[in-house]
């Protein structure tokens, strides 16, 4: 049984686990789960959406400076600069160096579906063996080493609730999501890149920079069967599509746990949507062409990411 609030049970979501599992479903030795239903033809289709030219990134700038969100800032130091030149040097350059670890909540990255153990497994049955000190031998960053591209459909949740963002433990239910697509007219279907947008940025503009970190706005436990039953192929949140705290005793990332480790659908974390979103309402046009290119790491567990949404 869910409980009052309509979260799902840690029992029932265990149960999920199984029922939604899509281990076996495109072969046993399958890789690239979800990413399966992004066919030659739903691309084509998401081609001739880019009607006007017009881009919009969907990353956040790469984020240098420590935070409570941001743990293990990526490193960037420069190997050569100007002020190292002579005046009369005629050949001279610039060069920096840039290290990164994109897990966490600070970084816009696309989680492999190695990210994710459960029960002692990865997606599609794979032992955590398969993911060593030597990197993941199984369900790395490579199963979207010649790109991602798809239908992308952004549901912009804040005014189904007449707000300008969500607080932290305001779950997004599977009601609000399809609120959401009548009032904006748009359908999520198989194979689309689904991006939903909380209002985290603005929330965090208004609250002021330096608080501490206190959870995030995210898709309710419960929408875990509409994903499925929708056959999403990508789902991306400006925060980190969980709910967090889950409200869920023992499934912090209820998401992250069933979603990847047993659907096979690859998660976009920390992505800034404002701009999207933006452009959405200012065209009254939440579908476009979506693009993902993630960095071609060998046995890598997710790669830094600049998602551009084309119209």
């Amino acid at each position: 049984m869910t409980d009052a609030t309509g979260t799902p049970t840690s029992d029932d979501l265990a149960r999920m686990a199984v029922e939604l599992r899509n281990w076996g479903r495109w072969g046993d030795d399958d890789e690239r789960g979800a990413l399966n239903l992004i066919t030659n033809e739903k691309r084509a289709q998401a081609v001739a959406l880019a009607r006007e030219g017009f881009s919009v990134s969907c990353a956040r700038s790469l984020p240098v400076t420590p935070s409570m969100e941001n743990m293990t800032p990526v490193q960037h130091h420069m190997v050569a600069g100007g002020d190292q030149v002579s005046e009369e040097s005629r050949f001279a350059f610039a060069a920096d160096y840039i290290g990164i670890a994109p897990h966490g909540m600070a970084t816009t990255h696309l989680d492999a579906l190695c990210h994710i153990f459960y029960e002692g497994k990865i997606y599609n049955g794979y032992s955590k063996d398969e993911v060593r000190t030597d990197g993941a031998h199984k369900n790395s960053i490579m199963a979207g080493a010649d790109g991602i591209v798809s239908r992308g459909v952004l549901l912009d949740i804040p005014p189904v609730r007449h707000a300008q963002w969500l607080e932290p433990m305001q779950n997004i239910t599977t009601a609000e999501m399809e609120a959401a697509e009548a009032r904006q007219g748009v359908r999520v279907e198989s194979g689309d890149i689904l991006l939903v947008a909380t209002g985290r940025d603005p929330r965090k503009e208004s609250k002021g920079p330096g608080g501490q970190f206190d959870g995030l706005a995210g898709l309710d436990a419960s929408c875990l069967p509409w994903v499925r039953e929708r056959d999403v192929a990508v789902i991306g949140c400006d925060g980190v599509t969980d709910a967090m705290p889950s409200g869920v005793e023992g499934w912090p990332m209820p998401f992250h746990q069933v979603a990847i480790a047993n659907m096979g659908v690859h998660l976009i974390d920390n992505m800034n949507l404002e701009r999207l979103v933006a452009a959405c309402r200012e065209r009254n046009r939440y579908e476009f062409l979506f693009t993902l290119a993630p960095l071609r790491l060998e046995k890598g567990t997710a790669s830094p990411l600049n998602p551009l949404a084309i119209f």
